[in-house]
């Protein structure tokens, strides 16, 4: 899955929240600053684990304010591990 995270999430810890969380689910995929003020989630694994985080980046770390969470589908592959980009 494609997840594409607007609100306050630059420069509160989303990004290294979201791997802690991701790592968690044994999930696998990144999570990436975008130049116009969202995060990108490109997220891979286990169905329930991918709906787990999913709704956590709703919420996101204490210090962001999420205002909305588009999740479209990905379809390119990923590699193990998660990172923050």
């Amino acid at each position: 899955m494609r997840c594409l995270v607007s609100g306050r999430v630059q420069g509160v810890w989303y990004r290294a929240s979201t791997a802690e969380q991701a790592s968690r689910l044994s999930l696998r995929g990144w999570a990436k600053n975008l130049s116009d003020g969202r995060v990108e989630v490109i997220v891979a694994g286990d169905s329930r684990g991918i709906a787990e985080l999913c709704g956590w980046l709703w919420e996101g770390p204490p210090g962001a304010s999420v205002s909305g969470v588009t999740v479209e589908e990905w379809t390119e592959p990923v590699a193990p591990g998660f990172e923050t980009l």
